[in-house]
This record gives structure tokens, sequence and C-alpha cells, in this order.
């Protein structure tokens, strides 16, 4: 399924299970939604498996906000307990939307927890308490921790009767935007994924071991094991001569859910770094230059103290504090950590990789303990050029089996919900989803409350935002450029991302053609499905007749819902 239907889905209101291979742009997709909802001031609670990935989404873990915790179940007197505390009566109950991200690491009977809190507080038997129930994530991932003996069966989410009751419509990702060599690495990944690993990718993952890097530019070390990482980092550390800097922490908010950031958040409370620490980055800021998992190397301290990284790619990024906060459904901060986002990089273990992309890494799978753990570890990369692979054991190209059959399952059922919708069906019932909502209708007032609860670090700092303001005035592509000082080709590639995230926002002025919109699309249509979106296959599908300008103002256009 494209992106486009995806968001499509979410937006009717129906309950979605969002899923896909590594690099397919799931947490991309949640955040529009999210933005989309709080734009239009409809409740909607981020939550996700585990700290660390609920972290990433300025949210927190399902369990604290369904209020059970480590109960393993709920009893009566658990759920009239629970009615008693003000906090989560406000959020239960108000709340619209529920996202769960990381649904590959929630148990089964923690998702028919939720279930079971929901339909008290909402006093309803529907499924989840009527609202709609949003899950993402990929079930090649890590599993859920379960107890001893426990059989796959007894701890997949998808195995639990809330699930079931949910009549979730599956949303199969299928472009894939990470890896760039989708002829090796994603082809690797795709046979783990169907349990048929070929003899040449069998050749091609022993090959890696024969890979080898400059000093200077030698990646991060991935280990399943805890304790390889934290004695590899602290030894190179010492080894380096100099003086270290220190940056701590600061938190504020409430005590017990500060606590749990300081446990989620990659970035450690006091962090020492020094001249040629090799470092990582553990935060998402691409206006700034780097992602999650971005490597380089610390090369100076600027008059502020602040670290000066050099990334592998050769940029130089001055690096000040990040926040990292657990929010309210209404985006209200109910604790936050301000931190420099980086970390020691020469070692990191392969759980706490999930959800990175890695420029490269130096992978140790010979201990491999758990079915995924492989896919998972070579799943951050993007080009099998840039992984060395130290070894690896039998377990670590497994996937685990009713894995396999449910992933089989769930594309069937993900045609099945595209060939079932149309986008002009859903954009209906997403303005009925709105008002029924209790949501904002009116395009001037979704603007002013979008701007009004923008970050303001982040406004101040998008160059989106600054290229919206041109876009506003109506002047053209070519005098945008001059005037940002940047190639009209960058701004082009800007009106992208800004139909997406400005659905109601009046773009026209900006639209090609008809036919070169249509041209476009037809041309897209044809691309192997798997593949990164290639513009320069359009361009020559398109006989170079239009320009590469024209195609991304028309994918502009094609993208919106």
């Amino acid at each position: 399924m494209q992106q486009d239907k995806a968001l499509a889905l979410l937006k009717s209101g129906k309950n979605v299970f969002l899923t896909g291979s590594a690099g397919t742009g799931k947490t991309y997709i949640l955040n529009q939604y999210i933005s989309y909802l709080k734009a239009r001031k409809i409740p909607v609670a981020v939550t996700a498996s585990t700290g660390i990935a609920a972290t990433h989404m300025n949210g927190m873990t399902i369990h604290s906000w369904a209020g059970f915790g480590i109960k393993e179940q709920l009893t009566r007197a658990n759920l009239m307990a629970m009615k008693d505390k003000k906090y989560l009566r406000e959020h239960l109950e108000n709340s619209k939307v529920l996202i769960i991200d990381e649904i590959s690491m929630l148990h089964k009977k923690q998702l028919d927890m939720v279930d079971a809190v929901l339909q008290f507080f909402k006093q309803s038997d529907a499924a989840f308490g009527g609202i709609q129930i949003v899950v993402c994530g990929d079930f090649f991932q890590l599993p859920p921790i379960g107890n001893q003996g426990e059989k796959s069966k007894d701890k997949f989410a998808f195995m639990a009767a809330a699930w079931v009751n949910a009549k979730f419509n599956v949303c199969y990702l299928t472009e894939q935007y990470r890896q760039e060599h989708a002829d090796v690495l994603t082809t690797i990944l795709n046979e783990i994924r169907a349990g048929e690993i070929s003899n040449s990718s069998i050749h091609q993952l022993k090959s890696a071991e024969k890979n080898t890097f400059k000093e200077e530019d030698e990646p991060t070390k991935l280990f399943t094991h805890n304790y390889d990482v934290d004695q590899i980092n602290q030894v190179h550390l010492s080894e380096i001569k100099g003086k270290a800097k220190k940056f701590k922490a600061s938190t504020k908010g409430n005590k017990k859910l500060v606590e749990t950031l300081k446990k989620s958040v990659l970035a450690k409370e006091e962090l020492e770094l020094k001249l040629q620490t090799k470092v990582m980055f553990v935060r998402n800021n691409p206006e700034q230059g780097y992602v999650n998992g971005t490597l380089g190397t610390i090369v100076s301290f600027n008059d502020d103290g602040f670290p000066v990284v050099k990334t592998a790619q050769g940029k130089r990024i001055t690096v000040k504090q990040e926040n990292w906060s657990i929010q309210d459904d209404t985006g209200k901060s109910l604790a936050s950590l301000d931190q420099i986002p980086l970390r020691l990089a020469w070692a990191i273990t392969v759980h706490k990789c999930q959800g990175m992309t890695l420029d490269g890494a130096l992978i140790d799978l010979s201990k491999t303990f758990e079915k995924g753990q492989g896919y998972v570890a070579l799943s951050r990369l993007k080009n099998i050029e840039n992984l060395k692979l130290l070894g690896f054991n039998e377990m670590a190209l497994q996937v685990d089996g009713l894995a396999h059959k449910a992933d089989q399952r769930f594309l069937e059922l993900s045609s099945e919900a595209d060939s079932g919708t149309n986008i002009e069906e859903l954009t209906k019932a997403a303005s009925k989803f709105v008002i029924d909502s209790g949501g904002l209708t009116n395009v001037k007032e979704i603007d002013k409350h979008r701007r009004k609860t923008l970050d303001k670090k982040l406004k101040k700092d998008s160059t989106y935002d600054v290229t919206l303001d041109y876009f506003r005035k109506k002047l053209t592509i070519e005098e945008i450029a001059i005037q940002r000082g940047m190639s009209s080709g960058t701004i082009a590639g800007h009106l992208i991302k800004l139909c997406l995230d400005y659905p109601e926002e009046d773009f026209s002025f900006y639209e090609p053609t008809a036919q070169i919109v249509k041209d476009v699309r037809k041309a897209k249509s044809n691309q192997i499905k798997g593949e990164p979106l290639s513009l320069k296959a359009i361009y020559e599908t398109l006989n170079k007749k239009v320009s590469y300008n024209d195609i991304k103002l028309a994918l502009a256009f094609i993208g919106r819902v």
C-alpha cells in the first residue's frame, strides 16, 4: 500500500494496523497523522510498547497510559481503584484516538488489558471502548518478553481477542526509503522475512565479513549482549588523552515520569565527551542535518562549550541540547529532559538500535539468542557495502514461524483494504470523523490552532516554515529560491512535505497542468513496488519532456489527501 492511501485510511477514523518492513516510513506516517489530529484538537494518546520507542514520539508507554503498569491481569477491583485516580480518568475518558507504536513487543495479554481498561472507562462494550485504535510495527522485529515456556501464539498481540474484535484495516507499506541498493540488502532482508535464505544471500553476508573501513571511519559495533557494549565504550573513551567535558541533563515535571524518561532516553543523564570521541545522534532533526543513528566524531567545542561533530559524510554540526518530553493528549508536557542528543558510539546493543538508521555498522551476530535479532540489526543499514559482519549463527537469519504466517495474511488483508477503498470516500469519512470527535473543521481555526501549538523552537528553526511563508505570498519557485539562497529544486521538494503537513492550505498556484500531473502519476505507478521512488526513472519514462521541478510539484499534489 502507498503512504497516501494509508494516511487516508487513518484519517477516516477506521482502526488501523500500520506495518511494513524497516525503512518503509511507518513512523513518518504516524507523525503525519498525529499532527493532523492535534491541529484539529482531537485528543490523541501517543504511546508505545517500550520506553525508548515512546520517547521518540514524545509519548509514554502504553502500560503507564492505561494505568496497569507491571500487572499481568486486571480485576474489577483494580479497575475501580483506577477510576479513583483523576489523572487516569481525564485522559482515558477524553481520548478519541489511541496510537500504540512498536506493537510487536506488546504481549497479547497486555493488549487485552488495554481493551478492558478502555471499555470500563468509556462504559462501552465496543472494542477499545469505541475509540479509534491505531497499532504500528513489524512482527519480524523483536518479540514480546514472555514467561518461560510461552509459545509465540501465547505472546504475539495479533493473537489477542482484542485484536480480533478491533477488526483492523491493515496498511502494509511497501515502498522502501532506507536501503539504497535494493538488489542486495533489501533482497537479503526480504528473504529473511520469507524464511528462505538463498545461497547467494549467504555468500553476500559471508563476503561482508571481509569488508574493511579506514580507521577514522570505523563504524559502530552492534552486539546482542549489553555487557559487551558498556565495556567497549568505556575502554575507548579512557584511551583518548585530554580532559573530558561533562554534560548533565536537566529535568522538570512529574518525578515518576522524569525517572521513566531517564530510563528510556538513549542520551545518558551524564555524558562525558572528549575530542575525537566517537558519537551517535539519538534524535531525529533533519533540519540540523542528523537523524537517530547518524555517526560522527567530536572535532571541537565552540565558545559556548557545545560539541562540534563531524559526521561520516563530512558535515560539521554544532550540537545543542534537545528536549525529550512526555505529553498528555493535548500536547501539554508532563515531564521533560534536556540533554545533548549524543551517546558514545563505539558500540550499541541490537535492542537499543531498533528504530535507528545507521550509516555503517560492524555487527556480531555470533551470539544471537532470539529470532528476529539478526533481522533488526541488518535492517538498520542503508546498504551492504557499509556492513562488516563479524559472524552469525543459525538463529541470526531466522524469524518466528508464526510471525511469517501472519505477515503473509497481513499482505493479503492490506491488498483487500487498498482495493476496497478509494481516496474520495475516505476523505468524506475523514470529515465525518473529525465532526464526530468534536474536532475543528474550519480551515482558519485549524491553521490558527496549528500555529499556536507548534513547538516554538522547531517553528523558528524549520526551513519548511520559512518556505511556507513565501508560498503564501505566491512568489514563483525561482523567486523563493533566490530569496532563500537555495536551488529551485530544493524549494520544489519543500512543497511535497508542506502539502502533507498542511492539507487545507491552498497551494494551487504551484500546481502543474492537469496533463503533467496525470503523466507523472502514471509514471510513478509504473515503478517497481518495494523500490525507492526514483525521480530519474520518472524523468526518463516521460522521455525527458517534463522537468525535475515539475515532477516534484506534481508529486506534491499527487500525495495530497
